[in-house]
């Protein structure tokens, strides 16, 4: 199955889901291509391509499993039971040999990589407030690459207060979003 096949059967799936449980905002159903695909997809423009990638609260899997379609090695984090099992069916379906499905909580996933998390970077999208995201990190020197919405900068300041870190900020493609890229140190 090639990429498109595979994202064609991503869409189905995720419309058969989501009439049963609450995947995605209704309203973003009829311009899925765009709105969660293409949004997900641009971080693939910065994701160095030798890094797993562990996914921040998965949901339907945005950015995940879309950064598995598109070669990544994968982790999706989701704490909701019948997401995980969203998860896993498209793993199964798709064929996604490099994803992973984790069902639990980010920060017991977190609590198992070393301090230097090397070669492994964080995603998220719609998780969770910057600093939440700093704070499952807190104690690991890692690289985050995130789908922020337009509160970006006022999330960037009240972190930077608790926190410090560089980043990259760039305005997303598909949206009035940003992509932050942030190197943390422990």
């Amino acid at each position: 199955m090639n990429n498109k096949e595979k994202f064609d059967l991503y869409e189905t799936m995720l419309r058969e889901w989501s009439s049963r449980m609450n995947l995605v905002a209704p309203s973003t159903l009829n311009d899925i291509k765009t709105r969660h695909f293409a949004d997900s997809a641009q971080l693939a423009d910065v994701l160095p391509q030798s890094v797993q990638v562990v996914d921040l609260g998965s949901g339907a899997g945005f950015p995940g499993v879309v950064l598995a379609i598109l070669g990544w090695d994968v982790v999706c984090i989701e704490s909701i039971g019948k997401k995980a099992n969203f998860l896993s069916a498209v793993k199964d379906k798709l064929g996604l040999d490099n994803m992973t499905v984790f069902h639990g909580r980010a920060e017991d996933y977190i609590s198992t990589l070393p301090p230097d998390c090397g070669d492994t970077v964080f995603t998220a999208r719609a998780f969770a407030p910057l600093i939440k995201i700093l704070d499952y990190v807190a104690k690991k020197s890692c690289r985050l690459f995130l789908l922020k919405g337009r509160e970006t900068p006022a999330e960037i300041e009240a972190a930077k207060r608790k926190y410090k870190f560089d980043y990259k900020l760039a305005p997303s493609k598909t949206g009035d979003g940003f992509i932050i890229t942030i190197q943390k140190g422990r």
